[in-house]
């Protein structure tokens, strides 16, 4: 059941991702699409899973679900990869060491945001 239930998130997931990933096309060489996409998706991981498992009593296949099959499909590690081995063969090197610190570091930041407000919302309840 839960391999059901991750492969239907990953679904939207994946759907969601290329959606965004459309209408942020620029033609810009930095790859705003992926790197908001992966900002995002850092925070919902953190947000989502941690106040899925506070805040409710919903079973753990549904939280897997989510996590690993809707923002695992959402998010994508490869294609920042892809992304910045083709920004160091056209010469930007410093375009893509920017866009390795800022995918990690502002993912971490977003994960971050995300325990915060998990953290504010259970001193609210």
């Amino acid at each position: 059941m839960v391999y059901f239930l991750v492969g239907v998130a990953g679904t939207f997931g994946a759907i969601l991702r290329y959606l965004i990933g459309v209408s942020l096309l620029t033609n810009s060489l930095f790859p705003y699409a992926t790197l908001s996409i992966n900002l995002i998706g850092s925070f919902l991981l953190t947000w989502l899973t941690t106040r899925l498992l506070k805040k409710t009593s919903w079973p753990s296949h549904i939280t897997t679900a989510i996590g690993t099959g809707f923002v695992g499909s959402f998010t994508t590690f490869s294609t920042l990869s892809v992304e910045t081995v083709k920004l160091f063969q056209n010469g930007a090197i410093l375009l893509g060491l920017l866009y390795v610190f800022v995918s990690i570091v502002g993912g971490l930041l977003m994960s971050r945001l995300g325990f915060n407000i998990v953290g504010e919302e259970v001193q609210k309840s």
